[in-house]
């Protein structure tokens, strides 16, 4: 049996190369800088709301080979993503699709969760996520051809971090001769094959899958479902170049 009252609460504290660009960073998300020190050691707090992160410097550090990472769980993971959108917009001229510092797209998880990733210029994995469902289990891989294509890619880009084999598999979703997917899940296979290929710096592969999925022709009912393929559409498209 629990204890009630304890009051506990985790405090994820993560590595970083330099302090200022990782605090740049969640400045731009909302977050405020609560404590920062040079000395004996590189050491600060950033806070939003109930969230708080804290970071350490370390000069042998290498962010791009960084395997750091924490969950956050809200209550408002759709006005979170917003916010944070909003924020690296206004702090880099676009909202980071690759590279570091980056935001993935939202979306609902197989395990009961809406979320999204995004990983501070230090190359520390931050995924904010809201319940969906009380089962937190995987659900059965979906029968149908695209769907099922589509998890398994977006599970190997994110979860396995293997953004090649994602594109091998949307590619060859794609190139059925005897199934064609429907608008919306064609619009989502295509934004995640732009995403994987801006990832792999391809961006030649990237402008010419862009380019077809903003060709895709919705309902407006059409739109609601796709409606976070939409949103990282538009994202990619306004990237620039790298």
């Amino acid at each position: 049996m629990g204890e009630k009252g304890m009051g506990e609460k985790t405090i994820p504290i993560l590595p970083c190369r330099t302090l200022q660009p990782v605090l740049d960073f969640y400045v731009a998300l909302g977050f405020e800088v609560t404590f920062q020190q040079r000395s004996p050691n590189p050491y600060a707090v950033v806070q939003r709301g109930g969230i708080e992160l804290q970071f350490f410097g370390l000069k042998q550090y290498e962010p791009a080979e960084s395997v750091s990472t924490c969950y956050v769980r809200t209550d408002d993971v759709d006005g979170l993503y917003a916010a944070f959108r909003a924020g690296l917009k206004e702090a880099y001229g676009r909202v980071p699709a690759r590279g570091l510092p980056r935001i993935g797209s939202l979306k609902d998880m197989s395990y009961g969760m809406r979320q999204f990733l995004m990983t501070d210029p230090g190359g520390n994995c931050v995924r904010v996520g809201q319940p969906t469902s009380e089962d937190q289990h995987h659900r059965p891989a979906p029968r149908e051809t695209f769907a099922r294509a589509l998890r398994h890619a977006s599970l190997l880009a994110d979860s396995k971090e293997d953004p090649a084999l994602a594109a091998k598999v949307i590619d060859r979703v794609l190139g059925l001769e005897d199934e064609k997917p429907t608008e919306v899940r064609l619009l989502q296979l295509l934004v995640l094959r732009a995403d994987v290929a801006a990832r792999l710096g391809d961006e030649e592969k990237a402008a010419s899958v862009l380019t077809r999925a903003a060709a895709v022709r919705l309902t407006a009912e059409e739109r609601i479902e796709a409606r976070d393929a939409l949103v990282r559409l538009e994202d990619l498209r306004d990237r620039g170049p790298a």
